[in-house]
């Protein structure tokens, strides 16, 4: 028994060797493959910005680098040095510009953030304000292969939620369409087809006035601060800042004809046969609509609301079913009362 003490000393010094060198073990240790995975993460995020500025025709800037990766002006440019030895980056005419090998790298990653971002949003319940910060992981783990499964998975898309263009492989890109909600015109029946998510602020004001691509608009008013603009039956108040996040375009007439509402617009007492379900309605939440017998050309009438306004009672296919103000805003009808058409 005398001994047992002595065994559990060496014990204990024998796990802490094992446990030290598992941390520290050079090349090898704990410590060494995270600092390896943060160098990887803060290459790929650097040539992911390279890239993103030539898309947009924006020369990128040191300063914008920084930015984008929160970090020092000194350890932005330490980064380019680094991806400049590797032969990913590359000064042509005091320009910097991704080689090859390095918009090949990006645009593998760029394709990864997007396609990640397409499969929350059709595929899973994840929240909006949760697609970027879940992509901005998977970007960096997803193989080519597992990238090219889950493109194929998707049916190849050419957007994501957001309508920013998903790169192929080769790196080609659909246009990105559409001009500032800013500069659209008064009273004009326009479309968002893009929504910009980052700052996340900002984006989440988007989300909370119930704006998404595909959503149909009009300009109000314009003024120094602030925009009016009318969905459906509702007007909203976007600040300047927040509405520069949207591209929009102008719907053709034939569509600004069309006497479509939102379901959520019909008054107790009023139908609507449905056209469609709003893009921005995500996958899973489709899929039950669908269910509950919302499908096109099925005539859905508001029978009551609750003392609050919200849900509301609508009878559809004979069955009595009750939506929130937000789930009947996705569905979209064409009105059956003169009184909406008019």
């Amino acid at each position: 028994m005398e001994f047992l003490p002595i065994v559990l000393a060496l014990l204990a010094t024998g796990c802490t060797v094992a446990i030290g060198a598992a941390l520290i073990w050079p090349g090898r240790g704990w410590l060494a493959r995270w600092r390896s995975r943060r160098q990887q993460v803060r290459a790929e995020d650097s040539l992911k910005y390279l890239y993103a500025a030539e898309l947009r025709n924006s020369p990128p800037t040191l300063s914008g680098l920084a930015a984008t990766l929160w970090i020092s002006l000194p350890s932005a440019a330490e980064i380019l040095s680094s991806l400049e030895r590797l032969g990913l980056v590359e000064w042509k005419a005091s320009a910097l510009q991704l080689t090859p090998a390095g918009r090949s790298r990006a645009v593998r990653v760029l394709r990864a953030h997007r396609l990640w971002e397409r499969y929350l949003a059709d595929e899973t319940g994840y929240r909006e304000l949760d697609w970027h910060k879940q992509a901005e992981k998977q970007e960096h783990r997803l193989t080519p292969s597992d990238l090219e499964a889950l493109a194929a998975r998707l049916k190849n898309p050419i957007y994501d939620p957001h309508g920013d263009p998903i790169p192929n492989p080769a790196g080609e890109t659909a246009p990105q369409a559409g001009i500032p909600l800013a500069t659209a015109p008064l009273d004009t029946p326009l479309q968002i087809v893009h929504i910009e998510d980052e700052p996340e602020p900002t984006y989440a004001e988007l989300l909370a006035a119930g704006l998404y691509p595909g959503m149909e608009l009009r300009v109000v008013e314009r003024l120094a601060t602030q925009m009016r603009i009318r969905v459906g039956r509702d007007e909203r108040t976007l600040r300047s800042p927040v509405a520069a996040n949207l591209l929009v375009q102008p719907q053709p007439e034939t569509a600004a004809q069309a006497p479509q509402v939102r379901l959520s617009d019909l008054r107790v007492g009023e139908r609507g046969a449905v056209v469609g379900i709003a893009p921005g309605c995500r996958q899973m939440e489709r899929r039950r609509l669908q269910d509950l017998g919302v499908l096109p050309g099925t005539v859905i009438q508001a029978e009551f609301a609750s003392p609050g306004g919200d849900p509301v009672a609508y009878r559809i296919r004979g069955a009595m079913i009750a939506l929130r103000k937000d789930q009947a805003a996705h569905i979209l009808v064409e009105s059956l009362e003169e009184s909406l058409c008019a």
